[in-house]
């Protein structure tokens, strides 16, 4: 009998060492009346940019540069230099937040990935193996029928290296193969499937960008909603039930080659949501260098 579980996997190194405390504080959803307490920067930044300057504290700063650009004086410009070196450093800290994310979505990503790969390998070996053996018990069958004279026993050979062979042929196409065992627990997957307004594995600046819909750029829906659509359709063929009981979304257990390769996309997914957020940021920068000019 062919064992089953092959591996089993438990830590993972594409976590970060040691678990940071930020701030738990979840910049405010009600967008629109931040958007219109500040209508004065309209002029001058995007809703967007303006709703990042809330995530991140800095719209003070901002608004005591525009008050400050009215005044040509030296000390004025050096207060201006000031307050856009404490935006920059904020930003700085964002932008490091989304690239550690990132990275973490890219390191788990190719992770599983090798995995998935290296079932799928233990799996092309073993119906490799059981389709010469069924070549072999089908020319067993051959031979040994062509040396018996007696018609009965000869087709008793016939019929059992048929049934034999054809036994090894049907073992090829089990669809489940062999699998490995995989705790995750935390889970990263999961925090996005569960679409909760905060999560304890996430900076809070990041999760705010997956979360807050007014960086959408489909739909009106915030980014994770997105993803969860597209994971729903694609990866579990709209299957709500199949998708809420997934392993995907555990704290681990049992994965056959296709659940790996399905997290490992879902993961690489992720990955390159995060990164787009840096667009954002890059109108923001912008935004901000068109003030100070």
């Amino acid at each position: 009998m062919i064992k089953q579980n092959i591996l089993t996997l438990k830590d993972s190194y594409c976590k970060a060492p040691f678990q940071y405390n930020y701030d738990n504080r979840i910049p405010s959803y009600n967008s629109d009346s931040i958007i219109a307490a500040n209508r004065d920067l309209k002029g001058k930044f995007s809703d967007q940019s303006i709703l990042i300057l809330n995530a991140l504290d800095n719209l003070d700063e901002v608004h005591q540069i525009m008050e400050l650009k009215k005044d040509s004086t030296l000390e004025s410009q050096v207060k201006v230099l000031q307050l856009k070196s404490k935006i920059n450093s904020k930003i700085t800290i964002a932008l490091t937040e989304l690239d550690a994310v990132a990275a973490e979505f890219d390191c788990e990503g190719e992770r599983v990935a090798q995995i998935g790969n290296y079932v799928d390998n233990l799996n092309d070996s073993r119906n490799n193996k059981l389709i010469l053996y069924s070549i072999v018990a089908g020319a067993a069958a051959s031979i040994a029928g062509g040396i018996v004279k007696d018609d009965a026993w000869s087709s008793a050979i016939d019929i059992g290296g048929g049934a034999l062979g054809a036994g090894f042929g049907l073992a090829t196409l089990n669809p489940k193969g062999k699998k490995v065992e995989f705790i995750h627990q935390r889970n990263l997957l999961r925090d996005i499937w569960n679409e909760k307004l905060e999560s304890p594995n996430f900076p809070p600046f990041v999760w705010y960008m997956y979360t807050e819909k007014k960086f959408s750029n489909k739909d009106g829906i915030p980014i994770i909603q997105s993803i969860r659509k597209r994971w729903l359709h694609f990866q579990f063929d709209n299957d709500l039930k199949a998708a809420d009981g997934s392993v995907i979304f555990s704290d681990g257990g049992f994965y056959r080659a296709d659940d790996l390769h399905n997290r490992a996309a879902m993961l690489n997914q992720m990955q390159s949501a995060t990164r787009t957020i840096n667009q954002n940021i890059n109108y923001l920068l912008l935004d901000l260098d068109r003030l100070i000019l």
